[in-house]
């Protein structure tokens, strides 16, 4: 009887120590940390399968007496299948969990070809100071040298953080924590690919602690002005690349296919007469760059033109901001306006 009892009042205590520990919201998406290869060196090509979010937190036991988590799977893709029906319900999913007193941030598994542009996104729409990390993965699942896994912790790690709240999504991969703002993709494969180009990382994921070391003056999150909980879908804005000889053929044809606005890749002499046969048409014309570093000044010039200039985004970042921009307004002063906070 002895044996029984304290057998019970273990499992009783074992049950208090969980329920104390943060809860976690959990969104799995999909990408290259829940994909699987067809033998462990398998680094490229892995599309055999894709694991489920219960098999991913069943191989990380450790996360038990970290946090509790709560899974909720929007897709099982790769990050180029994500699109606006997916962006919208993943950031209302965040703010709606988010909401909930108990659950003190959130996780976002993700495929990183196209990681900042959903970081970003939810960086602009996620109503909530609560910290929300985007964690990939640049190994499968199944690799011999996997770097998922320990990511997934980090995130974790950074998402129960509490000096992480206010600061915006953040992006966590590699040991290092970068603002959604500023991090980019920077090489096809190497496991230390996300990078901050001109103002660094927010801090590191250290052994003994999660160390954040300087906060964002752009506008973010709460403080956003974009409001997407009642949204469907998202004005179509797309991007051209500008180049030696480069043909304007492709301007109309994104007018025609429904574009509300353009966002220039570093411009071409050859697209200015065919920018302003689509502004005569509506269009918003945003002059980005190629070069992955550096604002693009806002100019009397330029807005001689009715042209917006995107600051220091890169061009897939500027697009993302310009559909939001749009819901907003199609005022050319009051989208540079946003452009200048954002």
């Amino acid at each position: 009887m002895r044996l029984i009892t304290l057998a019970v009042v273990l499992v009783i205590a074992c049950t208090a120590r969980a329920a104390e520990l943060p809860l976690v919201a959990l969104f799995a998406t999909g990408g290259t940390i829940q994909s699987k290869g067809t033998h462990r060196l398998t680094l490229a090509e892995y599309n055999e399968s894709r694991v489920s979010p219960v098999e991913l937190l069943a191989d990380l036991p450790e996360l038990k007496s970290l946090a509790r988590i709560e899974v909720t799977e929007i897709s099982n893709v790769g990050s180029g299948s994500i699109n606006t029906e997916r962006l919208l319900k993943l950031t209302k999913a965040i703010t709606a969990e988010l909401a909930r007193p108990e659950v003190v941030g959130a996780v976002v598994t993700h495929g990183t070809g196209t990681l900042e542009e959903t970081a970003f996104f939810l960086h602009l729409t996620v109503k909530s100071d609560k910290p929300v990390v985007v964690v990939g993965a640049m190994r499968p699942f199944t690799a011999i040298s996997r770097d998922g896994p320990y990511n997934l912790y980090n995130a974790v790690r950074v998402a129960i953080t509490p000096e992480a709240v206010g600061k915006g999504v953040l992006v966590v991969l590699n040991d290092t924590i970068h603002s959604a703002r500023f991090v980019t993709k920077g090489h096809t494969y190497h496991v230390e690919t996300f990078v901050s180009r001109e103002l660094g990382p927010l801090g590191f994921v250290d052994t003994d602690r999660v160390v954040l070391d300087r906060n964002l003056l752009t506008r973010h999150t709460a403080k956003s002005e974009f409001d997407v909980s009642t949204l469907e879908e998202l004005p179509k804005v797309d991007i051209v690349y500008g180049y030696q000889e480069a043909s304007a053929a492709t301007i109309p044809a994104l007018v025609a296919d429904g574009a509300k606005g353009i966002v220039s890749a570093d411009n071409s002499p050859a697209y200015n007469r065919a920018f302003l046969a689509a502004q005569s048409q509506g269009v918003i014309i945003v002059s980005g760059d190629r070069k992955g570093a550096g604002r693009v000044t806002v100019s009397d010039s330029a807005a001689a033109r009715s042209r917006i200039t995107s600051d220091n985004l890169n061009p897939q970042k500027a697009r993302i901001l310009l559909r939001l921009a749009l819901t907003r307004t199609s005022e050319t002063r009051e989208i540079q306006r946003i452009f200048n906070e954002y």
